[in-house]
């Protein structure tokens, strides 16, 4: 999964980030972005793919193998309220640069998971399923999706109707029935959930 970086390692592109984002479908809570650079010369972690292909106590193991053995690492966040102000692309782009813009160290290059790609200062490539493909957008897949995971474990303390623990905000069956009972917490995104619940539903926030 290494071969994007080592070709621009060897082009002198020494400090390439990979970039992906979690929460991107969820009806609630935010989108987390993250950007990861390891050094040419780093140890190669055993087991980093798709974040959406580990298991959970997998992907908290990475997690810590990662942030350890990287160069840096950087995580944005945008809430909810944000995305239902400037949509949900909008809000993915500005997680990214904001992840980007918390590396301790400015890349060189950046890969980015998907089509779309941030205003940027450096050179990038967007690459379709890149957290597949590319060892560094898998490991900002890892980080992304535990760091948001970990905030929904939260949320679900203050909201316990929702379920947030076990859905982390995405439209489960259970999640979307709670909805027509309980109404919408703070935390929904309610642009997302008009449009995927139907007009039809009183929406409210407690």
């Amino acid at each position: 999964m290494e071969a994007f970086e080592q070709a621009l390692w060897e082009r002198n592109f020494r400090l390439v980030a990979g970039v992906d984002e979690a929460g991107r479908g969820s009806l609630a809570g935010p989108v987390v972005a993250a950007a990861v650079i390891f050094d040419p010369d780093h140890t190669k972690i055993d087991g980093v793919d798709d974040s959406k292909k580990l298991s959970p106590k997998t992907r908290e193991t990475l997690f810590v193998h990662i942030t350890e053995s990287a160069r840096t690492v950087g995580i944005g966040i945008v809430e909810h309220t944000e995305i239902d102000r400037i949509n949900i692309l909008q809000a993915t782009l500005k997680a990214m640069q904001i992840a980007l813009n918390n590396l301790s160290c400015a890349p060189d290059y950046v890969l980015i998971d998907g089509k779309q790609i941030p205003i940027l200062n450096c050179p990038c490539t967007p690459i379709i399923k890149g957290d597949a493909r590319v060892y560094s957008i898998a490991a900002a897949s890892i980080i992304a999706k535990v760091t948001r995971d970990r905030i929904m474990t939260e949320y679900d303390s203050l909201y316990p109707h929702y379920g947030f623990k076990q859905n982390k905000g995405y439209g489960s069956k259970s999640h979307r029935d709670s909805l027509f009972v309980f109404g919408l917490s703070p935390l929904h995104r309610v642009t997302f959930c008009k449009r995927i619940i139907g007009p039809q539903m009183e929406l409210w926030k407690q």
